[in-house]
Formats: structure tokens, C-alpha cells, sequence
């Protein structure tokens, strides 16, 4: 017998319905809407934080289902007090030294990245300084912080004297006047001020290559944040990776807008400064990012730079600083494939 034809076909316009039906439920569904997140910088806006405006600029966090406020720090302002009453969502720590605290004053926060390998901490001399034992016989101008913190080490590490400290005000002229000083600063920035001041490129010792450890341009969030939405945490983190390989190694034009709208003082010849500099000296992409990716992060690391600051009793013994971070979120080579080759 032959084939009931006209039946057969009459099946398709069906199933072409079907299909155009549930097409049609899904067009008309509507889109999730992004999650809204703040994220509290500890200063103004620099190129220090381009990889978040990059972020931002580029769609990167909308593309990750965030819809992410930077809250710029400053003088007249303290971010951090806002991350564990729930004001913001994420804060960007300094160092570890912060984070190690939090665990000592019971402040439920932890570290979830660290966007710079390296502490760009960094003691700015005058030319005729061209080896970092030389410093111990210079005035050094450091800050009340730094001196409670990483001169510690260097006290502790290499031999130099709270006797040769002098205050420094976050002024470069005494320096600049003094020729037997050096003093504190961040490579990305005061050694743009010194140059441009004082008419010769200073010399630079980046304490993170001297043995200071620490990470620095850290994520931190609430741990309640972190048991409760991982996944929120996760997206922001594998955003904000992905934003710093762009803004080294892509085009980072729109970001530099924002970050000069945020901080009009800005220029783009400083932006410019401190981008090459981040890039020289592996302040963030070095190390273990070249396996594990940017934002990485060890136990090893971590225990080392702990028992140096219990060495030069920054840090008390016994602090259960490992509460202080977490490796669940970094360590996956995410954004890997942006980097040069």
C-alpha cells in the first residue's frame, strides 16, 4: 500500500508551529536583570585601578551580569569601614598587613584576588645611590604607616635604624633638597613627581624584590558574601581579571577617560607613567600569573610574608591568618589568551 502522503506532511506545519511557539516564549522572556555591585577603591582614581574602569568602559562586567559602581576613596574617605556594615560589595585592600588584621580584630572579611603580584612600594634616591644596602647610610623619609610596617622588615631584614627616619609628609621637596635622603613612595607614582620636579631620573628600589612579599591591590568581600553567592563573587573577580589584561595590553583609551573623569587631576601623561611602570616591573602580571593567571595567589606566599611580619614584629605569632583569604576564585588561568605572547 502506499504511503498515506498528505498525512505525513501534514505533521510539519505542526512541529514548524511548535517551534515558532516556543520561540517565541523564549524572545518574549524577560532578561536577567544584572546584579548591581559596588566596588570601593582605597584612593583616587589612577591607572593603579585601571583594570575595574576597564571593566566598566569596555562591558566586560556587563558581560558577566554586573552592573558595577566604582566608589573612588581618598583623604575624606574610608571605604573599607563601608565593606563589612554592607555599604559596598567589594573593597580594594592594600596589602595583606589589612587583610591579616581584619582577622585579628574578628572582621568577617577575606581576600579574594590579588590584582598586583607585587607591593609597588618602592624608596626613591638620587642618582648617586645604585645599591640598596647604600640606603642605609641616607635620611629616609617615611611615613608613620610605613614605619610601622615595612621599615619594620627593613630593620628587621637588613640592618637599617629608626634613627635615620625622618617624617614624610607625601611632599617629594625635602628630598629634593636634601641630596644625602631618599625617600618612600609608590614606583607608579612619585617617581613621575621627582622627574618632573627635580629635573633627573631618581634611582629605584622596589621593595617586593628585596623580599617584602606581600600582595597588594587585593579584592576583598564580606565572608557572609562569599558562603551566600559565590557565584556573585566568582563573576566579579573573573571580570576584574580579565578588565587588567585589557587595560595592559588592549585598548585602554575609555578606561583612561573614566579614571580622568573620576579624578580630573589626573593626566594622561602620569596614566601613561604609571601603566609603563606596572608593565617594567611585573607589578601585576609576573610570577605565578604566567601559569595561574592574574589575580593568583599561594598558601606558600602567603605563610611567607606572615612569618617575615612575625619576624620583624609587625604581626603577632598565632594569628590564624589563612582566615584572612581565600584561593577559590583565582588560580584559573581566566583571561590567559589576552596576554602577549
Amino acid at each position: 500500500m502506499r504511503p498515506r502522503l498528505p498525512r505525513l506532511r501534514s505533521l510539519f506545519p505542526r512541529a514548524a508551529l511548535g517551534a515558532l511557539a516556543l520561540a517565541t516564549l523564549l524572545t518574549a522572556a524577560p532578561a536577567r536583570a544584572a546584579d548591581k555591585v559596588t566596588f570601593g577603591t582605597n584612593w583616587v582614581a589612577q591607572a593603579e585601578h585601571g583594570g575595574f574602569y576597564q571593566a566598566v568602559a569596555d562591558g566586560t562586567y556587563a558581560k558577566y551580569g554586573l552592573d558595577v559602581t566604582i566608589m573612588p576613596g581618598g583623604p575624606q574617605a574610608n571605604n573599607r569601614l563601608l565593606l563589612p556594615v554592607g555599604k559596598i560589595d567589594f573593597y580594594m585592600g592594600a596589602n595583606m598587613l589589612q587583610a591579616i588584621s581584619s582577622v585579628v580584630e574578628n572582621i568577617p572579611t577575606e581576600v579574594v584576588a590579588a590584582m598586583f603580584q607585587k607591593d609597588p612600594q618602592v624608596l626613591i634616591a638620587h642618582p648617586d645611590v645604585t645599591q640598596f644596602e647604600q640606603l642605609k647610610t641616607r635620611t629616609l623619609f617615611i611615613s608613620k604607616e610605613g614605619l610601622a610596617s615595612y621599615y619594620q622588615w627593613l630593620i628587621a631584614d637588613y640592618g637599617f635604624s629608626e634613627n635615620q627616619v625622618k617624617p614624610y609628609t607625601f611632599n617629594a621637596a625635602p628630598f629634593l633638597v636634601d641630596k644625602n635622603s631618599a625617600m618612600q613612595g609608590y614606583i607608579t607614582s612619585e617617581p613621575y613627581a621627582v622627574e618632573q620636579q627635580g629635573g633627573f631620573k631618581p634611582s629605584l628600589f622596589l621593595l617586593a624584590d628585596y623580599g617584602f612579599e606581600t600582595y597588594a591591590t587585593t579584592i576583598e568581600t564580606r565572608t557572609e558574601l562569599v558562603k551566600q553567592n559565590p557565584d556573585l563573587v566568582q563573576r566579579f573577580v573573573d571580570a576584574s581579571i580579565i578588565g587588567w589584561y585589557n587595560y595592559l595590553y588592549g585598548d585602554n583609551a575609555k578606561a583612561n577617560a573614566l579614571i580622568k573623569q573620576d579624578n580630573p587631576e589626573m593626566t594622561d601623561a602620569m596614566i601613561a607613567f604609571s601603566i609603563a611602570k606596572m608593565k617594567e616591573y611585573g607589578i601585576v602580571d609576573s610570577g605565578d600569573t604566567t601559569t595561574l593567571g592574574i589575580g593568583a595567589m599561594s598558601d606558600a606566599r602567603m605563610k611567607a610574608f606572615y612569618d617575615k611580619m612575625v619576624k620583624a614584629k609587625v604581626l603577632a605569632p598565632g594569628i590564624d591568618y589563612a582566615k584572612s583569604y581565600t584561593l577559590h576564585f583565582v588560580n584559573k588561568g581566566v583571561g590567559k589568551e589576552l596576554a602577549p605572547k
